[in-house]
């Protein structure tokens, strides 16, 4: 009798019209933020392969490039949450979701393992100032791979493109050394976890120490950066990386 229920339930879901009644998200659960049914930004429930998880859906409506339900996968603030942390932390995510937060470099995999992502990365410094870069195609590979980054058709919204040169590296925490430079990035320079280059490092760098106005002149060189921007170093206000799916 119940499995006779949720069958029926199920093909509720199915043919909602004939059946007289509302769709059951949960024969569907949502995947990612484009199956979210929310009216407004906040944080939601996707289920992904490892079961359910909780992010954050930025819920855009009108704005050039804008438009749609995006999954935030980094989010860069005020300083509140510490990004210094080890493999493990990156690969399952940690912070807050109505904060600061890093998805997880295991849970981004599992969100583009399987569609075509945009990403969408947006920059603010202490004057207010704001620009953003869009890629048409983004996706991880898997574990095994190394989370191997794959990032192009950069769109330029005033920020320049700060992660087009980290197409194809590797992801690597202080812990967990993947980057080709030798000289183990994330630990000697910038104390994040990242796709780190085999030249300098990186140009991007949203999971530095976040440091306030009076220490973000570009000296110290492991801030949150997105150096394209504004041909510096200079440590951002917010940084935010959201993705959302075109196919």
């Amino acid at each position: 009798m119940i499995t006779n229920m949720i069958v029926l339930l199920c093909l509720s879901t199915l043919f909602p019209v004939f059946m007289g009644t509302e769709p059951n998200p949960d024969c569907f659960p949502a995947t990612d933020c484009s199956d979210v049914n929310a009216g407004s930004s906040g944080v939601y429930t996707i289920t992904l392969k490892d079961g359910p998880v909780q992010v954050y859906c930025d819920v855009v409506y009108g704005g050039q490039n804008d438009q749609g339900h995006w999954t935030m996968i980094l989010r860069r603030i005020n300083g509140e949450v510490n990004f210094f942390r080890p493999w493990e932390s990156y690969k399952k995510g940690f912070g807050n979701k109505e904060g600061e937060y890093w998805l997880g470099v295991e849970y981004i995999h599992q969100l583009t393992r399987r569609y075509q992502y945009k990403l969408r990365v947006d920059v603010e410094d202490f004057e207010g100032t704001k620009a953003y870069a869009e890629y048409k195609s983004f996706s991880v590979d898997t574990e095994a791979d190394g989370y191997k980054l794959h990032v192009s058709g950069f769109v330029d919204g005033g920020a320049g493109d700060s992660l087009g040169q980290q197409n194809g590296m590797k992801f690597s925490t202080f812990d967990k050394v993947q980057d080709p430079s030798g000289e183990n990035c994330a630990k000697k320079y910038f104390l994040g976890g990242f796709w780190y280059t085999s030249s300098g490092c990186y140009y991007t760098n949203p999971t530095g120490s976040y440091l306030w106005a009076k220490d973000h002149d570009g000296s110290l060189n492991i801030g949150v950066t997105w150096y394209n921007w504004k041909s510096n170093w200079k440590s951002l206000k917010s940084i935010t990386m959201k993705i959302r799916r075109v196919m």
